[in-house]
């Protein structure tokens, strides 16, 4: 059951009142936002919430049980906190939100009614929505291990032990031409054989890029060396641009015997019995 203050429980009683809504955001690297729709900016917590005009957000939906509470908040890029770079490079996926409700004559007077994680971004020009998640989701998450024929280990982890910083799984390389932001020809990566750095990860050492990574779809050698990622890179690509990559696995036991030695701890189970072997039966023949 929640308890309201009792200076919020008398403004509430009295009427009129002076209330505002404030979002405190807790980034991927443990940085603090704050936003209010009220028309001036509020602070409590050591957070300043930034005044948003046009931001706003829809009915809250709770439930009993384990149902997932949620609600979408709706605004426009307006803050110098959050660039559309940011936005799109992931700094915000499944962000720690906090959503209060505020006396703004009197900030001491607040409710802290939900916290949860950001889902859904969606963009449109220079508007936003994005999808505010009850912490009930992570009971949505898989956990533990699952019965599979593929590996459920992170290529160079603990459990799959192998060493990525070996020169076989790992290269410096360079643009040599930029197609578009998620398409370029590479140079440096002539020794590898095609397909070695799909499904890798590719981390951006210098460029407008710098710091930031991405998944690898495809690399290609014929006619040279092409790297493609899956999503776009949040700046321009550009010649010169510096990167490293690594080898990518598709969870196969093959994959794991053939490309990195590395049979022993595969973590998938290979030899699981498949639909025929379950629905097949006896036979004279």
């Amino acid at each position: 059951m929640r308890h309201l203050p009792i200076g919020l429980e008398r403004h509430l009683a009295g009427g009129a009142t002076t209330l505002c809504w404030c979002w405190k955001l807790i980034d991927a690297k443990g940085v603090s936002l704050g936003f209010t729709d009220h028309d001036e900016a509020l602070a409590f917590d050591g957070v300043v919430f930034e005044a948003a005009t046009g931001f706003t957000g829809t009915e809250i939906h709770s439930s009993l049980g384990l149902n997932v509470d949620n609600l979408d908040v709706a605004g426009a890029l307006q803050s110098e906190s959050i660039e559309e770079e940011d936005v799109q490079a992931g700094r915000f996926d499944n962000a720690l939100v906090e959503l209060w409700l505020v006396n703004w004559r009197d900030i001491s007077e607040r409710l802290l009614l939900r916290r949860g994680n950001l889902g859904e971004i969606t963009r449109g020009g220079q508007a936003f929505t994005v999808e505010v998640r009850g912490l009930a989701h992570q009971l949505n998450q898989p956990k533990g291990r699952i019965y599979q024929y593929g590996c459920d280990a992170a290529l160079g982890d603990r459990k799959c032990a192998v060493d990525l910083t070996a020169p076989a799984y790992r290269a410096a390389a360079s643009v040599a031409e930029a197609l578009s932001r998620r398409r370029f020809a590479a140079t440096g990566l002539e020794a590898y054989a095609e397909d070695w750095f799909a499904r890798g990860l590719l981390q951006w050492t210098a460029g407008d890029n710098a710091g930031r990574a991405g998944e690898v779809r495809a690399h290609r050698c014929r006619g040279g060396v092409m790297i493609e990622l899956w999503q776009a890179m949040a700046s321009p690509v550009c010649e010169g641009d510096g990167f490293i990559i690594t080898a990518g696995c598709d969870k196969q036991f093959s994959t794991c015997r053939a490309k990195f030695n590395n049979a022993l701890n595969f973590r998938g189970y290979p030899h699981m019995p498949g639909s025929d072997f379950v629905l097949s039966y006896a036979s004279h023949d």
